[in-house]
């Protein structure tokens, strides 16, 4: 079964800084943020309410209900109407969300949830304004409110932003981000396609030898250290109910600190391997792999250090902006068919056994490598174009 090209759209692009921000702006934005949230879980027991009762709480209910609120509360009248506005939205396509799981019979584990309350301890704030909620004036951003910020500009803006969201990280480090439009960058054409199937030995093995990408093992290397400030936090840890001390947030933090750092490298490995697989060929089929269900098994801990979700969405993302032909295919069956003659084998290939032998051609290839190329003929590419290998019979054939 061929899979279709992923369809083109609008394209934006998310453009994110570092910001200044000063005690009066921090504030000013907490202060926004306490009415926002208080917005969201008004949305929370109106939904709840509209539960019971069999009732509709979509968008244009919640916002009469806000405008009510302001009308009545003026702490709340004091914020400004987009973020408050903007956090309806937010609420909205969550909730949506989650009924269209209820509705399509997800298993419970596979599905989004309801929207919850935001606590005011643990919820990190988190502020959309659209085009008329903020300006760009002499390097700074000015919110709707009077709030100033100073943006640290690590690159400039390609055209004017459209929205922009203001939120603090669990470091306590503040961030904008910016949606711009943005335009194709076309690459030269090379000729040449790309089968990719996702692993835990090897985080991606392509039907390209020199595009394979190596397990990086971030975590793994990182784990010493993380286990210092956790037993740290473990011996300095107060009873339910206490607040912390010092010296427990000073270790929380740098534990936050350096999974943020990890974080970051497998950023950084996977968009620098995306850029080159990219580059390289005109197409690109992708096992369309979804590694959540391997949280449960004795694997979640590579798994987890492989980040295989992270790296194919910097894939698509980066064929997306340079204007390649990315392909997601199905992952079913893609160890048990033959590349070669496209024959299925009867029982599925143990972990442990990692070369794959054909019952019908007695075509011999590593495991991952058939696995890749099963991946690309399953895309409509032709392998030829990958390692010279053509097929000598139809894919739909079975092995008797």
């Amino acid at each position: 079964m061929t899979t279709p090209q992923l369809a083109e759209h609008a394209m934006h692009a998310r453009y994110t800084y570092r910001l200044r921000v000063s005690s009066t702006a921090q504030a000013k934005l907490m202060a926004e943020w306490g009415r926002c949230r208080w917005v969201w879980n008004e949305c929370v027991a109106r939904s709840k309410k509209a539960h019971r009762k069999g009732e509709k709480c979509g968008p244009a209910t919640l916002d009469k209900m806000l405008t009510k609120a302001r009308r009545i509360t003026p702490w709340l009248r004091e914020g400004s109407s987009v973020p408050q506005q903007q956090i309806i939205r937010d609420f909205s396509t969550s909730r949506t969300k989650a009924l269209k799981d209820i509705r399509d019979r997800l298993p419970i584990r596979q599905r989004a949830g309801m929207p919850k309350w935001k606590k005011k301890d643990k919820a990190d704030p988190t502020l959309n304004y659209t085009r008329r909620g903020f300006r760009l004036k002499a390097g700074r951003l000015h919110l709707a409110g009077g709030i100033v910020l100073t943006v640290v500009w690590s690159r400039d803006l390609p055209t004017d932003p459209s929205s922009v969201r203001v939120y603090r990280d669990n470091l306590g480090h503040w961030y904008c981000s910016f949606v711009v439009p943005t335009q194709t960058e076309p690459l030269p054409e090379t000729g040449a396609v790309i089968g990719i199937d996702w692993g835990v030995k090897e985080t991606a093995t392509t039907t390209s030898n020199d595009h394979d990408l190596p397990h990086a093992e971030h975590g793994r290397k990182a784990a010493k250290r993380l286990a210092y400030y956790q037993r740290m936090m473990s011996r300095r840890e107060r009873p339910r109910g206490n607040a912390q001390s010092k010296g427990y947030r000073r270790a929380q933090q740098q534990a936050a600190k350096l999974h943020r750092k990890i974080a970051k490298q497998r950023q950084d490995s996977g968009r620098k391997w995306a850029k080159r697989v990219v580059r390289d060929h005109d197409a690109v089929a992708v096992e369309d792999f979804r590694p959540k269900f391997l949280a449960k098994t004795s694997m979640a801990r590579k798994a987890a250090d492989a980040a295989i979700g992270a790296t194919k969405a910097a894939l698509v993302e980066m064929g997306r902006k340079h204007g390649r032909d990315v392909r997601l295919v199905p992952p079913a069956h893609t160890t048990m068919d033959c590349a070669q003659c496209g024959a299925r084998a009867k029982h599925a290939l143990p972990l442990s056994e990692r070369t794959y032998t054909c019952t019908a051609c007695g075509a011999v290839s590593p495991r991952d490598k058939n696995s890749a190329r099963v991946v690309l003929v399953r895309a409509g590419l032709n392998p030829a174009g990958a390692d010279r290998i053509r097929l000598d019979r139809q894919l739909g054939n079975r092995a008797a």
